[in-house]
């Protein structure tokens, strides 16, 4: 493993990699629509997730909140269901990724990261959605950096290298944490460090390549591994 010694940030993926998105939104959509496969309608819902925010990046799309695209995504899927969502049950689906829960190990790996490291969520989510989901699982994070500070998704450069400037780090300084690896390849093409976190049930038991890349600096099994592996 290279030394490690100079990373001070650590900014955390927060969809999949500190919480359990399938649980909680197929969660919801079984109670909110219980005639309807949850498990698929959740999985399309999430499918159509990163098409949507790279549209925003190409410019096709003006940005606008992850709620936002999030509930016309919801609206679509909604449609190839044959389902007529009311206002309430939209409302009460999308706000549902406030919610979501965190993994058994992420409060508690968070908090001894902390200790030696400056953690932050770095999230397509807003600084409010990030806060509520902080709030509903005990994430101690010292800064949430949300997409609406620098009006950008992931895996655009303003997101990362916005993170270090905010914090005035150099990227090498930084070390990005998921469970996405393409997260992770992004990260590291603007000069963050990078650690891959293993969440083989992220998609509910659909298959999930978990193997990550050798070009990783940290391979870890949950963020507990990591803690250790970082000797907090």
């Amino acid at each position: 493993m290279p030394v490690l010694d100079d990373v001070r940030v650590l900014a955390f993926d927060t969809f999949g990699t500190v919480t359990d998105w399938f649980t909680g939104i197929s969660t919801t959509v079984h109670d909110t629509l219980p005639d309807v496969d949850a498990a698929a309608f959740t999985r399309e819902w999430r499918r159509r997730y990163g098409p949507i925010l790279a549209r925003v990046e190409s410019g096709e799309l003006p940005w606008r909140r992850l709620d936002d695209l999030q509930t016309e995504t919801l609206l679509d899927v909604a449609a190839d269901f044959e389902v007529a969502l009311s206002g309430p049950q939209t409302t009460n689906l999308v706000r549902a990724w406030r919610t979501i829960p965190g993994w058994p190990d992420a409060a508690d790996g968070i908090r001894r990261l902390k200790r030696d490291h400056i953690v932050c969520a770095l999230s397509n989510g807003t600084v409010a959605l990030l806060t509520d989901m902080a709030r509903h699982n005990g994430f101690a994070w010292d800064v949430i950096g949300g997409s609406d500070l620098w009006r950008h998704y992931k895996p655009a450069r303003e997101t990362y290298c916005g993170l270090a400037e905010l914090l005035e780090v150099e990227p090498p300084a930084a070390m990005m944490v998921a469970t996405h690896q393409g997260d992770l390849d992004a990260a590291r093409s603007f000069g963050l460090r990078t650690a891959f976190i293993e969440r083989p049930l992220e998609r509910g038991g659909d298959p999930k390549d978990d193997s990550g890349s050798p070009e990783n600096d940290v391979h870890a099994i949950d963020l507990l591994d990591l803690a250790r592996q970082l000797g907090c």
